[in-house]
């Protein structure tokens, strides 16, 4: 996924992602039950792999930048 968006708007979207993680993992220590913990589980997968390709876009542009 590659989105044509400025570092800092990139920086942002990283914060949120690594934010939205942390509350997830927290949310899963918590949660109770298999399909709950399931669930949970696949949302951060998801917000990881995100988080991944923002990443990796972010070391992409800076490349360029020097």
């Amino acid at each position: 996924m590659k989105l044509d968006i400025s570092k800092s708007e990139l920086d942002a979207r990283i914060a949120i992602l690594r934010r939205d993680i942390s509350e997830l993992t927290a949310q899963a220590t918590r949660a109770s039950g298999a399909a709950a913990e399931e669930r949970l589980a696949a949302r951060i997968e998801e917000q990881q792999s995100r988080l991944d390709d923002l990443l990796k876009q972010r070391e992409a542009m800076e490349e360029k930048t020097g």
